[in-house]
């Protein structure tokens, strides 16, 4: 009988199954129901429980007390432990992000992997160094369309946040090209403006221009200058349906045609620029 190949898997592969987790959990609410419980139970020392926020010290009262909830039903018994497992798994979940912040604060601060193997209870600092970044893998997710929680081990947890730094700086990229068009555009804006007596709409290309004029005055935020882009963008397009159209005269004066065609070179160069963008990010 022919021996079964071994499959081994890749470390920066993904989970065959997406890890289960609690995630999202209203616990103030949870320790309510849990207070709740004890009150009905008549628990002698139930103000001394701490505070529904108070996560940590109020499962340790809960665990220290639930002897008292025996003067309840079994099914109540039940549910107050299942509550108390559910909210012990919420927490261990909660204490590995905020230990890799804490990691990646002390390293920021100088601490070295041997001085952080004993606080991460490991033997060396390599040691620490892979569960500090298995730790990491929390709050990241794989390249899937399900964006699943990235494997964890230091090579996946690797890859992801390799795939996030070159995402990030795409996105830095992306916005210094878009101020860069921003800065140029009011000016070509306020020239069609200048000009708009002596350009030739139709009704379509006029309805543009004045949205340009509504828009203009106030054009601060990002939203006001995405919106005159648009604007101009649509204007844009309308006279060059006009301009197809061999009797049509778009502009009567030099002025008004240097505007025009200014607007018309603005619109394209943001196209091949946003074309640029999204090649050297699929091939990033």
């Amino acid at each position: 009988m022919a021996k079964r190949a071994r499959v081994t898997n890749r470390p920066t592969k993904p989970l065959v199954k997406t890890p289960m987790r609690i995630g999202v959990l209203d616990a103030r609410a949870v320790v309510g129901e849990l207070r709740q419980m004890h009150e009905e139970a008549e628990d002698p020392a139930v103000e001394r429980m701490p505070a529904d926020d108070e996560l940590f010290g109020a499962l340790l009262y809960t665990e220290k007390h639930a002897h008292v909830l025996r003067r309840l039903s079994r099914a109540a018994q039940g549910a107050a432990a299942l509550k108390r497992v559910q909210l012990w798994e919420y927490l261990r979940e909660q204490a590995e992000g905020h230990q890799a912040r804490a990691v990646s604060d002390a390293r920021e601060a100088g601490v070295q992997w041997g001085q952080l193997a004993p606080a991460l209870a490991v033997a060396a600092p390599n040691a620490a160094y892979n569960k500090a970044k298995r730790l990491k893998a929390i709050d990241l997710t794989d390249e899937t369309p399900q964006a699943r929680p990235v494997r964890r081990t230091p090579e996946a947890v690797l890859q992801a946040e390799r795939r996030l730094i070159l995402e990030q700086a795409a996105e830095r990229r992306n916005q210094e090209a878009a101020q860069k068009r921003h800065e140029l555009l009011v000016p070509i804006a306020v020239a069609l403006m200048d000009q708009r007596d002596d350009l030739r709409p139709d009704d379509d290309a006029d309805y543009w221009l004045e949205e340009i004029a509504a828009v203009l005055p106030h054009c601060r935020t990002p939203l006001q200058m995405v919106s005159l882009h648009r604007y101009v963008e649509a204007a844009v397009r309308a006279f060059g349906k006009l301009e197809r159209q061999p009797t049509t005269n778009l502009a009567l004066t030099p002025g008004a045609r240097l505007a025009l065609a200014a607007a018309t070179e603005f619109v394209n160069g943001a196209k091949a620029d946003n074309g640029s963008a999204a090649a050297a990010t699929t091939q990033e």
